[in-house]
């Protein structure tokens, strides 16, 4: 009685224990649902509503593209037609280089799929031999299993080694075909000033497609081997499962079900991570930008100490990066719990539940008896079993684990495929001629719109109706309006005729539209109406006043864009260029820089004037039969610019020339007038009446400019004195 009364004690005692265990529990878990109940509730809320609202973020952020307005990526059908259109830039024939890396990286994920199962019934022999008390068994074993460690690492190895490959092989296709598009027909200068959709395309040209490339060739491996391993580890363990005697339907169902539920609340709480990628990239193309900025206007900045502005507005858009940033990680972190608590400790407990089923309930696991009448032990071959269901069981579900992850890798895929895609589809239409611009125009300034300006503007997207036919002689305009990129028509209708020989001087004022006529000519915008007849690019040469200094030699500076090749062709030599600079009155600086071939900054080494002399050596060394000068010797000292001028006639080159010097008006025949209200005259030029108009207009200037002076002091001598000037009697008289 006592021994059954001691017995109860110890089992209520036992009871007490589990029962005080199993509270700790239930608390634990109670608090840990009020903490992610709120969170998931939310999140299945924002899910559902997702269908008929639109997310409205990111109106106020800087340097808006033209894909804002659209919604944002996500893994939807749009994604997968924007995929299948860049699989054929990856793969643009059948038989290619990248196709055969992507097969010998099928095969390498292959390969290690059935190494892994391999692997695992290994484990599981090694295993069974230490339970047995085989050492010699267990030594065999064990030495196998060191040697086939030496394929499995040179495929893993392999497998990255090919994923790298697959990466660098996808992103040379992408960057070859992005380069051709975007030099071919002057699209990259269009892209910048016609339109308005790429805000930054050494952004989209550099990290984005690097980005994208990666993120393809990544989730590629992480789909495709997790794939197989699931497939393959299944039908490994059901056969197993089969030939004990075990049915695996129970643990079959029973993962799927888990399975499931796991890929919905997922699914459910999974932030838009394709949406905050791309908005990501777009704050850090933006930086960049910024960055650039400062670099390329380093010496204004440093003059007018604009250094705490420019210190501003790094600041923000840092700060706007690391708000995007910081933004990311929060919603990662709580995804990332919710995650691991599922795919790691529920998923856990259920293996524990699938691989025991089997083994308890088969029958061919059961300890029989022997001839004898002895009991036959199944202990290691159900530790065997164990071992190697466990292992495949553990290599299944990090396949599972890393297929449902890859969601969010397909979701940040989905950001950078959309802005590639764009990037491309920017640079075919504008290659074709179709530009759109984001028009962002405040009220008030429409309000303070004049009339007659409203009726010299143009809404809605700009439509290309007029005609460029090149000749091998003469410049001719017909009823050609002068049209910016924004809509602002600057001049109607252009009727004007440069023959052969002619030399045109064009003025007017700021605004009037002289550099834009020079763009129209140059082929940098359309023509919207009328004809345009013109010789071609090779036989007009556009010199800026800022001349543009590339990267090379001192030989470079003269013949850009040509190469030394394409010098050697035409016939020159050293000794040429060499004249050619006499010519400017730049030689000098071959014996000052060390010679033809020394490489500098020339940016920074030449000066205003010099750099000025040097745009207007290409101009003699490419000879062209129409130069366009605008203001392109305004640093250049009065004697020097007239020779220059006078060389360029002497060579037979005629003369388009925006310039406000007077001393260059006899070196051209005809004037072409702007009036900066739309009006326009062309004429012959006769320089010695325009002259003495000058003269005259500069002494009137000269002598008005003290009336309102005397006019005070008059004034003031008046009240000193109490008395009335006799002008204004004569004014009250008349």
């Amino acid at each position: 009685m006592a021994h059954m009364l001691h017995a109860a004690a110890r089992r209520v005692q036992w009871s007490r224990a589990g029962a005080a265990k199993r509270a700790a529990c239930l608390l634990a878990a109670a608090y840990g649902l009020k903490i992610l109940y709120p969170i998931i509730r939310g999140r299945v809320k924002r899910a559902s509503g997702r269908g008929g609202t639109q997310d409205e973020g990111g109106q106020g952020a800087p340097h808006c593209t033209g894909s804002r307005g659209r919604a944002s990526p996500a893994v939807d059908a749009e994604f997968f037609k924007q995929l299948l259109e860049l699989r054929k830039l990856f793969f643009p024939k059948l038989v290619s280089a990248e196709l055969g890396l992507l097969c010998l990286h099928s095969l390498a994920l292959v390969s290690r799929t059935f190494l892994s199962i391999y692997v695992a019934a290994l484990d599981g022999k090694i295993v069974k031999s230490i339970v047995e008390k085989k050492p010699r068994s267990f030594v065999f074993k064990l030495i196998k299993w060191l040697m086939i460690a030496i394929p499995a690492t040179f495929v893993n190895s392999t497998i990255r080694y090919l994923e790298c490959k697959l990466a660098l092989a996808f992103r040379t296709r992408l960057v070859d075909h992005a380069y051709e598009t975007y030099f071919a027909n002057q699209t990259y200068y269009k892209v910048i000033s016609m339109d308005g959709r790429l805000a930054n395309p050494d952004q989209s040209l550099t990290e984005d497609i690097m980005m994208f490339s990666q993120s393809v060739a990544h989730l590629y491996s992480n789909l495709t081997k997790p794939i197989l391993d699931v497939v393959l580890t299944s039908y490994t363990l059901i056969r197993t499962a089969r030939s004990r005697g075990a049915n695996p339907i129970g643990p079959t169902v029973l993962a799927g079900l888990v399975v499931y539920a796991t890929a919905r609340v997922l699914k459910a709480c999974s932030p838009k991570f394709g949406k905050l990628v791309a908005e990501e990239a777009h704050k850090k193309g933006y930086l960049r930008f910024i960055h650039s900025r400062i670099i390329a206007n380093v010496e204004e900045i440093a003059f007018y100490r604009g250094h705490k502005v420019e210190l501003k507005q790094l600041q923000k858009s840092y700060k706007d990066l690391t708000d995007q940033m910081n933004l990311i990680l929060s919603k990662r972190l709580w995804y990332i719990m919710i995650e691991q608590f599922l795919m790691k400790y529920v998923w856990s407990s259920c293996g524990m539940i699938m691989v025991a089923v089997p083994i308890i309930t088969a029958t061919g696991f059961a300890d029989g008896e022997l001839e004898d009448g002895q009991k036959q032990a199944m202990v290691s071959e159900r530790t065997e079993a164990f071992t190697t269901s466990r292992n495949l069981l553990i290599s299944g579900a990090d396949a599972i684990e890393r297929i449902m992850s890859s969601y969010k890798e397909v979701t940040e895929l989905a950001g950078y495929t959309a802005r590639v895609y764009n990037m491309f589809s920017v640079f075919e239409e504008v290659k074709r001629g179709i530009y759109k611009r984001t028009a962002v125009i405040q009220g008030s300034v429409n309000n303070s719109r004049s009339e007659d300006k409203a009726e010299l503007h143009i809404d809605g997207p700009l439509e290309i109706k007029g005609k460029v036919i090149d000749v091998d002689q003469g410049i001719i305009c017909e009823n050609v309006p002068i049209i910016t990129p924004n809509g602002d028509v600057v001049v109607s209708r252009l009727n004007f005729k440069v023959e052969e020989g002619m030399n045109l001087l064009i003025t007017g004022p700021n605004g009037c539209g002289k550099s834009s006529l020079f763009r129209i000519l140059s082929g940098l915008w359309p023509v919207y109406e009328g004809v345009l007849y013109k010789p071609p690019p090779q036989h007009m040469f556009y010199i800026p006043q800022r001349p543009y200094m590339s990267i090379g030699t001192l030989r470079d500076q003269v013949i850009y864009p040509d190469s030394v090749e394409d010098m050697h062709e035409k016939g020159y030599q050293d000794q040429d260029l060499e004249s050619i600079l006499h010519m400017v009155h730049l030689y000098h600086i071959v014996q000052r820089e060390g010679g033809w071939d020394a490489i500098m900054d020339w940016k920074d080494v030449l000066s205003g004037g010099e750099k000025q002399r040097m745009g207007m050596a290409r101009m003699f060394y490419h000879k062209p039969k129409y130069a366009l000068l605008d203001e392109c010797t305004s640093a250049v000292s009065i004697d020097v610019e007239g020779k220059i001028f006078q060389a360029a006639k002497a060579a037979g080159i005629s003369l388009l020339s925006i310039t406000h010097r007077p001393s260059l008006w006899k070196y051209h025949t005809h004037l072409l007038q702007f009036d900066g209200q739309g009006g326009w005259r062309f004429e012959q030029l006769d320089t010695a009446i325009r002259l003495s108009l000058s003269e005259e207009k500069q002494r009137l200037e000269s002598q008005l400019a003290g009336i309102p002076k005397m006019q005070q002091r008059l004034n003031e001598l008046c009240k000193i004195l109490g008395e009335d000037s006799v002008l204004k009697t004569m004014d009250k008289e008349e």
